[in-house]
C-alpha cells in the first residue's frame, strides 16, 4: 500500500526550526515527504505540483490560507496537521467543504501560556510586580497593601474555561486561592469537578475577585469583554491579567484606571502587540508588560511539532485526532 503524501506549509527555513530529527524521520517512515522545502505560499510552479498530490498538509507558522483556490489545487487532500495554536487564519469554510480533517497543537500551546499564567498569578497576589517598583522608585505610588498580599483565601477569577483557563484551575487546584469562573459554555458539573464556583455574570465575577486572569477567545462577542464598567466593578488593589487576546480589554479604560493608581496589571497581549517605546503603559509602574512571549518559545516549540506528528500519526493510522477542529468551532475558540 502506498505511503500518504505529504506537503509542509509555513515560513521557509521553519521544518529545521520546529521539528526534531526524530519527528521528521517518524513521519518520513509513515508518508511520503514530496518536498523537504516548506510552501509559505501556494502560488507558483512548485506549490501547483506539490498539491497537487498532497494528502496531507502539516502547516505551522506561516502557512498559506486554505482559500477555494488553494483547495481546488489540492484534489487529494485529507488532512491539515496545525503545528501551532489557532487556524482561524489557515483555514476557511472550503476546507471542511472538501471534509478534510483539520487539528490543532492549540492544546500543546496551551501549556506554556498556562505556565506563564500561574506564575503571574501567584506572584502577582504576593505583591512581587509592585514591591520590585517600590525597591527600583522608593515612594512611588502602586496599588499595594502589605495586609492584604499573599495566596491564603485569595479570590481568583478566571474569565474563560478554554484550553489555557482549565490548565491555569488545574495547576492552581492545589493552592489555597478561592477560583471562580466566568465561562457561558461551561457546564456546573464540569465547574465542581474542577474544583471551581461557576459565575454567571461577569460583572459579578469582577466585582468578587482580588484578581482577574482573561483567557477567553478573540470572537465578536468577547471583544471588549472587560470594558470601563467592569473595571470600576474592581476593588482597589486588584490586578488583571491577560494573557490571552488584547481586544478582550478596553485598553483605554484600564490605562485610565492604571494611571489613577487603582488597579495593576500584568499584559502579555496589548494593542499594538508589541507596544512602540513610549507607549503609556509602558511608563505605569503598576503595569508589568511583557511583549507577547507566554506562547510558546525556544524548547518549548517541541510540544507543538510532536502534536501534529501524533496527529498524523494517528490519522495514517486510521485513528480519531485528539484535537479536530470543526467548522462550527470557529465562532467559540481563539
Amino acid at each position: 500500500m502506498a505511503k500518504p503524501t505529504i506537503v509542509f506549509g509555513m515560513l521557509d527555513g521553519m521544518v529545521e526550526h520546529l521539528f526534531t530529527p526524530d519527528q521528521l524521520h517518524r513521519l518520513a517512515a509513515i508518508g511520503e515527504i514530496l518536498d523537504p522545502r516548506p510552501f509559505s505560499n501556494f502560488d507558483d510552479d512548485r506549490a501547483a505540483a506539490a498539491l497537487a498530490r498532497a494528502e496531507i498538509l502539516v502547516g505551522h507558522w506561516g502557512c498559506p490560507t486554505l482559500t477555494p483556490e488553494v483547495m481546488a489545487l489540492a484534489p487529494k487532500l485529507e488532512l491539515f496537521a496545525y503545528g501551532a495554536g489557532t487556524v482561524k487564519w489557515q483555514v476557511t469554510y472550503a476546507v471542511w467543504e472538501r471534509g478534510v480533517v483539520v487539528t490543532s497543537a492549540a492544546a500543546a500551546n496551551a501549556v506554556p501560556v498556562a505556565d506563564y499564567a500561574v506564575g503571574a498569578i501567584l506572584l502577582a497576589n504576593k505583591g512581587v510586580f509592585l514591591v520590585r517598583e517600590l525597591v527600583r522608585t522608593p515612594g512611588v505610588k502602586v496599588p499595594l497593601n502589605l495586609s492584604k498580599v499573599g495566596n491564603c483565601g485569595a479570590r481568583v477569577g478566571i474569565v474563560g474555561a478554554s484550553f489555557v483557563g482549565r490548565l491555569v484551575i488545574e495547576r492552581l487546584r492545589d493552592t489555597d486561592l478561592v477560583i471562580s469562573v466566568f465561562d457561558p459554555f461551561l457546564t456546573a458539573a464540569d465547574a465542581a469537578a474542577m474544583g471551581v464556583t461557576k459565575v454567571d455574570d461577569l460583572d459579578e465575577l469582577c466585582a468578587s475577585v482580588d484578581l482577574l486572569s482573561i483567557h477567553a477567545p478573540d470572537i465578536p462577542s468577547t471583544r471588549g469583554m472587560i470594558g470601563a464598567a467592569q473595571l470600576a466593578l474592581l476593588n482597589d488593589g486588584v490586578t488583571v491579567l491577560n494573557t490571552a487576546r488584547p481586544a478582550l480589554i478596553d485598553q483605554d479604560a484600564l490605562i485610565a484606571e492604571l494611571t489613577a493608581g487603582r488597579l495593576a496589571a500584568v499584559l502579555d497581549v496589548t494593542e499594538p502587540d508589541p507596544l512602540p517605546a513610549g507607549h503609556p503603559l509602558l511608563a505605569l509602574p503598576n503595569a508589568f508588560i511583557t511583549p507577547h512571549v507566554a506562547g510558546a518559545m525556544g524548547n518549548e516549540l517541541v510540544r507543538l511539532s510532536e502534536l501534529a506528528v501524533q496527529e498524523v500519526e494517528r490519522f495514517v493510522a486510521g485513528e480519531m485526532p485528539r484535537y479536530p477542529v470543526q467548522a462550527e468551532d470557529l465562532d467559540r475558540i481563539a
